[in-house]
């Protein structure tokens, strides 16, 4: 039985449990620039303290402890340190090129540990979902409020970042896609369309979770959809889960 067929089937027998946020996990660790830079990234250009998808390449050992301590708790499945993954959020730090690499050494370090936790109780498998985020940038509004009809990214250069670091992730054996964070909904849609276009690539479909994310307190996302119509809006790749994450209150 593959992974998916796993999945499939402990999910018809019971709730599986999703791990917690990475970013305050990193925080706790009061990392400085020296500790992303590591020995790699020593004479890099730019100040790199923040990129925490960088530490799955300069502190891999953290990144793991993180995941191991969330399967520790009982989590069933496990995000990979690639929040920010993409070509067009890495441009930050002028590191686009790393994004294919990060996306799939963050892969086969949740992978490793996951296959720990497996291996001591194989009757509870654990997984790794393989996080897509929203990335910097918005297609469907300005950051020009002055000039309504700008936009600073397009849907196809959406596509293209999102279909380099899926490739990653699955190169490195991701068991499930996760779109999140989700505050413009067509952003979401270059991320499925980039996710449908590499499956029929690979032959085979993975299971995707989708996750928005809530603005105030209409109930809207930031580009206005009500979470009936997010779901409309999405439904169509046939997820897993759907829901909400960093809103108002735990959700």
């Amino acid at each position: 039985m593959n992974n998916i067929e796993l999945l499939k089937q402990q999910l018809s027998q019971r709730i599986l449990f999703l791990d917690g946020a990475m970013g305050t996990m990193i925080q706790s660790y009061h990392l400085e620039e020296k500790d992303y830079r590591g020995e790699r990234f020593a004479d890099w250009e730019c100040d790199l303290k923040g990129n925490n998808d960088l530490l799955s390449l300069t502190q891999p050992d953290i990144i793991k402890a993180i995941h191991r301590a969330y399967y520790e708790v009982g989590v069933d499945i496990v995000e990979t340190n690639t929040f920010n993954a993409t070509s067009i959020a890495m441009a930050d730090y002028n590191m686009e090129s790393l994004a294919y690499e990060i996306n799939l050494e963050s892969v086969r370090l949740a992978k490793e540990v996951a296959a720990e936790f497996t291996a001591l109780t194989p009757d509870k498998p654990r997984f790794v979902a393989g996080t897509l985020g929203p990335t910097n940038r918005t297609a469907s509004m300005s950051p020009e409020v002055n000039d309504p009809g700008f936009r600073n990214i397009s849907f196809d250069e959406l596509v293209e970042a999102y279909t380099e670091a899926v490739r990653g992730m699955c190169d490195g054996g991701v068991d499930i896609i996760l779109i999140e964070t989700i505050f413009d909904t067509l952003n979401a849609k270059a991320a499925i369309f980039a996710v449908e276009q590499y499956f029929d690539v690979l032959g085979y479909k993975l299971p995707v979770m989708i996750s928005g994310t809530i603005t105030d307190a209409s109930g809207r996302t930031l580009s206005g959809q009500t979470a009936a119509a997010f779901w409309n809006s999405l439904s169509h790749v046939d997820p897993i889960s759907i829901g909400f994450n960093c809103a108002l209150g735990a959700t």
